[in-house]
């Protein structure tokens, strides 16, 4: 799991004031700022990347397919139910344990993936669209995974196309949430907000806590990952994950972009 806390105290509380002015700096930017950036504008931009094309062929593919084939029963209500429960959790695993990897040295060979050489570029540098969005080189074999669990896992084909619909489904809020999050698009809601804070706490104050996306405060308060930001001082590698990347832009206050 993460590091535990560490209490801003004597010379860091200048340090988690900055931090915290730096977020609060964002929302005023957001609040304030001449650029138009509305629902449409921002889904035109979400449909020029090749991920949401991919996993929207996965999720068309899987509805047509279950509507075709029928067999309806209580256990298609049961599988979305059971996969939104879950999928913070699988949120935050997949953030600590594959996204956040540290490369491991077997002898003269490095263990790395491209998952978390992308992630880290995407903290080097936040607002890098493209690196906003799961690469599409791994996202094809994380597909093939879907369906293989989809036949194997499943005792009937239904329920197997049932899962890929609701994956589908959770693919493209996941992906439509951190592109937006990450865009200037002005929070209007309460809960995108709260998500939009919390997101922003991750990149901008300390990456070992606030991990999952699409919700605030469920799986990271569960595993306590959710402290007060006030208790949790301004990480040194929050921009450049583990120390393991060169240094990119400096590390200034968002509402300077």
């Amino acid at each position: 799991m993460s590091e535990t806390p560490h209490t801003g105290t004597s010379g860091s509380g200048s340090i988690d004031a900055r931090a915290r002015r730096r977020v609060a700096a964002d929302e005023r930017r957001l609040r304030t700022s001449r650029r138009n950036v509305t629902l449409r504008s921002a889904f035109a931009e979400f449909v020029r990347h090749p991920s949401p094309w991919m996993i929207g062929a996965l999720l068309l593919g899987a509805v047509v397919s279950r509507i075709w084939i029928g067999g309806w029963g209580l256990a298609d209500l049961l599988v979305p139910v059971v996969m939104v429960a879950v999928f913070p959790l699988a949120e935050w695993l997949i953030h600590v344990f594959i996204l956040h990897w540290r490369p491991k040295r077997m002898g003269p060979v490095t263990l790395d993936t491209l998952l978390a050489r992308k992630h880290r570029e995407h903290h080097n540098d936040p607002r890098d669209i493209p690196l906003i969005f799961i690469p599409w080189r791994a996202l094809i074999p994380v597909l093939i995974a879907a369906l293989v669990v989809a036949l194997v896992v499943f005792r009937s084909v239904e329920r197997g196309l049932t899962f890929l619909v609701v994956l589908g489904l959770l693919g493209i809020v996941y992906e439509w949430t951190h592109y937006l999050i990450h865009t200037d698009y002005k929070p209007r809601s309460r809960f995108f907000r709260s998500t939009w804070r919390n997101h922003r706490f991750h990149h901008y104050r300390n990456e070992h806590y606030w991990f999952t996306v699409t919700t605030s405060g469920t799986a990271d308060r569960l595993l306590r990952t959710h402290p007060d930001p006030d208790s949790v001082e301004k990480s040194p590698t929050a921009k450049n994950l583990h120390a393991l990347t060169p240094s990119g832009p400096a590390d200034r206050d968002p509402s300077s972009r």
